[in-house]
Parts: structure tokens; C-alpha cells; sequence
């Protein structure tokens, strides 16, 4: 398949008119897939009402047909064509967080959307991103959108095109070129449809602000249960992850580096993923820094960047710092946690 790349500049006036959107559109509507830069990570749109359209992102990624798509609008009240109601916390939510890093889960109206997109559950999950090129997009498209991030299942998730044409390119009908994306990690997933809302996945919004906005909330347990059927993208399933092992080293510095120089002397190309702060701190064949640990923001937006870096860099295995797991380090340590397929050493 000839894959269509389109630059489009988020900055310039009429974006919904501009014939490179109106071309991805004119695709998206004809059921093809097309990758789209939001905010978060750049995502891999079909239309959600079309099994057609659905089932070729299933197949372009090579993702488990279990694995549920977030369903993307541009205007609040497309979703009242299949969603059943809007519980007062989920309105205030969207009040507040919406357009943004945010997916909430509603109960949905069968028969609108496809089957496929859902994975067969009584619920949906829906976010309006806040990208100036996936507004114009899904506004000249006029349908709902469903887009996972535009990967193959189970690799870092891409925040430039670059990344996408990676692993995409000849296996969808287009990519939309938007330039790099802001947060870096997917959208939090939170459930309203129980009386208490439920993060089902850390990300871009905290836990903190959440709770400012409708007080009590939920961590899904189901986080750490891969056994469970998952509600909601990135609950299931090895994600995010680079070519080589990926180990979390809950501890010092010095214990960090002890294992560094233990695969060495068996023969392996190490990786250490640390921060701007602590580069100087490692003796590695590779040393990529992750942001600023001061910053936890840059990390976020640039831990999928540094797991792709470690694939070009061709390392046999890769030593991570761990990061406080509050405000938007859940988020991080999820991610990493997911890459790493939970492999954690500690030092105690």
C-alpha cells in the first residue's frame, strides 16, 4: 500500500478547509485509516461506526482484538448518538478537561458504533483531543473517530511522524505530519458509569486535578491484574516497549551501575535511561536522559523518544531509574512499568 504523508502547519488560519485535511477526511470517510498527531501521541484514526474501517487499524497495528479503541470527537454533543446518558461527574469532567488529555467512559447505544471498536463491552471510552490539526480533522470528518496510538501493539507509542512511518508506513493509507506532540503519554482513562469514578489508566491529567474537580475517586486494580478483561486501552498486555529487555532498578545509583557493569562483562550492549540531573552518574555504552527529574512533564514527553532511541542504538538490555509514583510520575511508571513487563530489581 502507497502511503500519503501530509505536512500541515497546526498554526495556519481555516486548518478544517486546508486540502491536505480534506484529503485525510475524504480517506477517513471512505473507511481507509490514517495516522493524526493530537496532544498526547499521535493516533491511528478509522471510522467507528464502520467494522471495515476498525478492522484494518486492528490489522495495521497488529492488536489483540480484546484491546478496546477510544473513540475520538471534535464537538461535545456528537456523543449523544451513542452514549446512553452523561452521569453529573463525567459532565463535570468534560466541563473542565475537555478538549484535553482525558478519555471518559460512558455506557453506549448499540448499533451505532462498530462492535470491533468496543471489544464487545457495554461501555465506551471517549476523549475530544486539543490539537489543532486532530480538531480540524475530526470536525471536517463529521464522524466519530476511533484511534489507538499509531504503533505496531506493543512498541512505544509514537510522538512524531517520523515514528509512525517507522512502523506504519505501507500498512495504512495516510499520515498527517503535525510535528512533534506536547504531554508525550496517552490520555488518562477514567470510568463514570459507577457512582464513584475510576482511573482505569494514568496519563496526561493527574489524579489531583481529577480529584479537585469531582472529589472521591477510584484506582482500577485491574491495572496491575493482567488477567482481567480489560475496560479500557493499555490494561492489558505487554505496551510501550523497546527491542531489548527493559529493567527497572528500584534503588541507588550505585546498584544501578553494579548491574551495568555485570552484563558487560558478559559481553552485552547496556542502556541506562536516567535524567538530565543524573548522566554523569553512570558508566554505560548508552546513556540517554529522559527529561528533567525536577520536571516530571519532560519526562513524559520524552519517554517514548528515549525507548526508540535504545532501538537505534542497538542495546541488549536497558536499566531504568524508577520515578515518584504521584502527579504525572503514575502516569510515567505505568508506561515504563508496562515496557518493562514488570521486571523490577530491588535493592532491598
Amino acid at each position: 500500500m502507497n502511503t500519503k504523508v501530509w505536512k500541515v502547519d497546526k498554526f495556519v488560519d481555516n486548518l478544517e478547509n486546508n486540502p491536505q485535511i480534506v484529503d485525510a477526511a475524504t480517506l477517513l470517510i471512505d473507511n481507509e485509516v490514517v495516522a493524526l498527531p493530537t496532544e498526547t501521541v499521535y493516533g491511528l484514526g478509522g471510522n467507528a461506526e464502520s467494522d471495515v474501517a476498525v478492522a484494518k487499524i486492528f490489522a495495521a497495528k497488529g492488536r489483540p482484538g480484546d484491546n478496546p479503541l477510544i473513540i475520538h470527537i471534535a464537538e461535545k454533543d456528537q456523543i449523544n448518538s451513542f452514549v446512553e446518558d452523561i452521569p453529573e461527574n463525567a459532565a463535570l469532567l468534560m466541563d473542565s478537561f475537555w478538549p484535553g488529555p482525558l478519555t471518559i467512559i460512558f455506557k453506549k447505544i448499540d448499533g451505532v458504533l462498530s462492535e470491533l471498536a468496543t471489544a464487545g463491552l457495554t461501555t465506551v471510552a471517549v476523549r475530544m483531543p486539543d490539537h489543532p490539526v486532530a480538531h480540524a480533522l475530526l470536525k471536517k470528518c463529521g464522524i466519530p473517530i476511533a484511534a489507538p496510538s499509531a504503533n505496531s501493539s506493543g512498541k512505544p507509542s509514537p510522538t512524531t511522524a517520523q515514528h509512525v512511518m517507522e512502523d506504519l508506513q505501507g500498512k495504512i493509507a495516510g499520515i498527517i505530519d503535525g510535528g512533534p506532540t506536547g504531554v508525550g503519554v496517552e490520555s488518562t482513562v477514567i470510568d463514570c458509569t459507577e457512582p464513584i469514578p475510576v482511573i482505569l489508566r494514568p496519563g496526561g491529567i493527574t489524579l489531583e486535578q481529577l480529584e479537585e474537580v469531582v472529589g472521591e475517586i477510584k484506582v482500577d486494580p485491574a491495572l496491575t491484574n493482567s488477567e482481567s478483561k480489560p475496560k479500557a486501552p493499555g490494561m492489558k498486555y505487554r505496551h510501550y516497549a523497546p527491542n531489548a529487555p527493559l529493567f527497572l532498578i528500584n534503588g541507588s545509583q550505585k546498584f544501578l551501575q553494579k548491574h551495568v557493569l555485570e552484563k558487560q562483562q558478559e559481553g552485552f550492549r547496556v542502556g541506562v535511561l536516567t535524567t538530565v540531573e543524573n548522566t554523569n552518574e553512570y558508566q554505560a555504552d548508552v546513556i540517554l536522559a529522559c527529561g528533567k527529574r525536577a520536571e516530571l512533564e519532560t519526562v513524559a514527553s520524552s519517554l517514548y523518544s528515549v525507548l526508540r532511541e535504545f532501538n537505534q542504538a542497538k542495546v541488549d538490555v536497558i536499566y531504568s531509574e524508577i520515578f515518584p509514583n504521584d502527579g504525572v510520575g503514575q502516569a510515567i511508571m505505568n508506561r515504563l512499568q508496562k515496557a518493562a513487563g514488570n521486571k523490577v530489581i530491588s535493592e532491598d
